[in-house]
C-alpha cells in the first residue's frame, strides 16, 4: 500500500479531529481541541469542481481531496461542484461535451450517482456543501436540489452527511484547550457573482465586501474561476476597549474545469483568456505564537 493510501484509509476511520453542528440557518460551528505548542488544523477551501464537465480536472481534484485526508484535513465546497448543463432542456447542451457515464435518459439522477461515487471516500472529512449558481438553476427550473441529493448520496455511500449550506454563510472555528480560553475565527463565504473582470480579476469585490463583513476573519468567493489571496487590514477595538488591527484574508478559488484548452466553443469564441486551476488551504496554528491561533492561506495548485 502507497503513502497515500495508506495515510488515507488512516484518516477515513474513527471519528474526525472537530465537531460540527448547525448553530443557525445560515452558519455552522465547528470545534476542535487546539493543545500543544505545535498544533496546527487544516482546511480544504473549495468551488467551481464542475466535476462532470468534460473539461474537468479530476486527476489535480483527486490529488488535492487525497492530500487532504492526509493532513486529516477539514474540506468546505461551496458551489458549482455540478456542472448540470448537459439536459435536453439546456440551450447549451452538447453531446459532444457530455461525459460516457452520462448518457441516457435519467441524466439528473446519474448526476448524483457520478458525483457522489466519485467523493463518497472523502465523506468523512467533509463539513460543507453549498449551492453554486449552476446548482440553484436546476432547483429552479427542475425543482430537485443537486446539493442535498448529493449530501443524502455521500451518506449513504460515504457513511457521513456533510452540512448542506445556503449561497452564502458562515463558519465559525472554535478552539479549546487544556488550561486555555477558547478562541474563535470566523470565515464568510458565498459562491460568487459577476463576471470577475479581465482587468480586476474580481479583486475589486474585497474592497465591497469588506465594508458590510463585520467580525470575520477569513472570506472565501467563487463562481469567477478567478485565484487571489488578498490581506485586507481593520482597526477595531477589542473587549477591553484598546485599538487592535484585524487582517481579513479574502481568498478566491477557481475550482477545477478548462474552458480554454479545448481551443473553441464559447469560452474561446468571447475572447476569453485562461484561467487557473485548483482550490486553497487554510490553516489555524499555534507554531508562530504558542499564545493565540495565526491564520495561514494559500494556493492549493
Amino acid at each position: 500500500m502507497s503513502p497515500r493510501a495508506a495515510a488515507a484509509e488512516v484518516a477515513t476511520t474513527g471519528a474526525p479531529p472537530y465537531t460540527v453542528e448547525r448553530t443557525a440557518p445560515r452558519s455552522i460551528t465547528v470545534r476542535m481541541d487546539a493543545s500543544g505548542r505545535d498544533w496546527e488544523r487544516w482546511f480544504l477551501l473549495r468551488s467551481d469542481a464542475h466535476h462532470d464537465n468534460l473539461h474537468a480536472d479530476h486527476a489535480l481534484e483527486r490529488r488535492h481531496l487525497d492530500e487532504a485526508l492526509e493532513r486529516d484535513a477539514g474540506i468546505l465546497d461551496i458551489g458549482d461542484l455540478f456542472c448540470a448543463m448537459q439536459g435536453k432542456w439546456d440551450k447549451r447542451a452538447d453531446q459532444d461535451a457530455l461525459r460516457p457515464e452520462l448518457r441516457g435518459n435519467r441524466y439528473l439522477d446519474q448526476l448524483v450517482a457520478y458525483n457522489g461515487d466519485f467523493y463518497a471516500p472523502y465523506a468523512r472529512n467533509w463539513i460543507l456543501l453549498s449551492p453554486g449558481n449552476h446548482e440553484t438553476s436546476i432547483l429552479k427550473h427542475h425543482q430537485t436540489d443537486l446539493t442535498e441529493r448529493l449530501a443524502e448520496r455521500m451518506a449513504a455511500t460515504g457513511g457521513h452527511h456533510p452540512e448542506v449550506g445556503k449561497y452564502t454563510g458562515w463558519v465559525r472555528f472554535v478552539f479549546a484547550g487544556r488550561g486555555r480560553r477558547s478562541e474563535s475565527k470566523a470565515l464568510w463565504y458565498t459562491h460568487g457573482y459577476g463576471g470577475g473582470g479581465p482587468v480586476t480579476r474580481d479583486v475589486i469585490q474585497t474592497a465591497r465586501q469588506a465594508v458590510y463583513l463585520g467580525g470575520v476573519d477569513v472570506v472565501h468567493t467563487g463562481h469567477t474561476h478567478d485565484a487571489f489571496d488578498v490581506p485586507v487590514m481593520r482597526e477595531e477595538l477589542d473587549h477591553t476597549g484598546t485599538p487592535q488591527l484585524r487582517e481579513i484574508a479574502f481568498v478566491k478559488t477557481p475550482g477545477y474545469k478548462d474552458e480554454y484548452s479545448p481551443g473553441e466553443g464559447y469560452h474561446v469564441e468571447k475572447g476569453r483568456g485562461p484561467k487557473p486551476k485548483g482550490a486553497a488551504w487554510l490553516s489555524f496554528t499555534r507554531r508562530f505564537n504558542p499564545e493565540r491561533i495565526e491564520i495561514e492561506t494559500f494556493r492549493a495548485k
